[in-house]
């Protein structure tokens, strides 16, 4: 078991997790922009590999890790991450400083995570959104326009799938700032930062 799942993650650990930690923290920093994802992973399904990156590359045995329903139901996935990033897996959301969620659609309110405090935010917890692709707007909903801190006055989103109260849930987050929940979305070679101090409307 350990040989095949050793095979599975980062062909070179090293470089490989310092070039998704950096594109996760552009993604951050320039929100609804792209950044790129091309490690060479193949974790078990129905984790994606972009959020399989995202996980080796930002978690440790310091890092409670939630996961949602259809990623708790295969006990791969667990063995993946926990082999991979030593990362334990707890069953509160509370507890998890990272949570991965392979159906956006039916994310648990945002209210059920680590929403941090105002001595230490930076204790919340990170969600990484499995999604299918990227500014499909025409086939997916009139998409989201978002303002904030690393924006150049308003740029247009589009990921899906996404919750359908997905703006109204980013409003309430933004509300609580410095407070508040940061999303990284992990899918079709990409990932995209929205951090809790941007503004999310539908467009």
């Amino acid at each position: 078991m350990s040989d095949q799942l050793l095979a599975l993650g980062f062909r070179d650990p090293v470089s490989e997790a310092q070039a998704t930690f950096r594109a996760a923290m552009w993604a951050l920093a320039r929100p609804g922009r792209l950044s790129s994802l091309s490690a060479d992973i193949t974790p078990p399904a129905p984790l994606n590999r972009e959020a399989a990156a995202l996980a080796l590359a930002l978690c440790d045995f310091e890092t409670p890790l939630w996961l949602d329903a259809p990623l708790a139901e295969e006990p791969a996935v667990a063995e993946f991450l926990r082999f991979h990033t030593g990362a334990p897996i707890v069953d509160a959301p509370a507890d998890a400083r990272f949570a991965i969620v392979a159906r956006p659609t039916e994310l648990i309110d945002f209210d059920m995570f680590c929403q941090g405090s105002p001595d230490f935010p930076d204790e919340s917890t990170t969600l990484i959104l499995q999604v299918d692709g990227f500014q499909d707007t025409s086939s997916h909903g009139p998409g989201f326009q978002l303002e904030g801190p690393g924006i150049e006055g308003c740029a247009s989103f589009g990921a899906h799938p996404l919750p359908g109260d997905f703006a109204g849930r980013m409003t309430r987050n933004r509300a609580l700032f410095p407070r508040g929940l940061d999303l990284l979305l992990a899918g079709a070679g990409h990932v995209a930062g929205l951090p809790r101090s941007v503004s999310v409307r539908e467009g």
